[in-house]
């Protein structure tokens, strides 16, 4: 696993990132979900656990939860905990902004 640059800067980020929607992104071969919530970034994996739907196409709630449009199972931005432990954790990424860019440890 290495650190991989995916904006060039925070304000680029901002400016590309809707607060609370998620966006799917490719880094390799792995397609994770990347959201912006209350100024911080979450990087999950894009599929739910569940039956696989893609998060990206799913919505956040006040409580930082990522929604599956799907059943609409939730798993929290921070942990991948699903808030019902229905089903496996969704995975999670470290992220970091610096003056460099932002990056996503995987």
């Amino acid at each position: 696993m290495k650190w991989i640059k995916i904006f060039n800067s925070k304000n680029e980020a901002d400016t590309a990132l809707t607060e609370g929607k998620p966006v799917k992104v490719r880094i390799g071969s792995k397609e994770l979900c990347l959201t912006r919530f209350k100024d911080e970034y979450f990087v999950t994996g894009n599929n739910c656990p569940h039956q696989m739907e893609k998060l990206s196409k799913g919505t956040v709630n006040y409580a930082g939860e990522i929604i599956c449009p799907l059943h609409f199972y939730r798993f929290d931005l921070k942990t991948g905990r699903e808030c019902q432990g229905r089903t496996e954790d969704l995975a999670t990424y470290t992220v970091k902004a610096n003056e460099e860019g932002l990056f996503v440890f995987c």
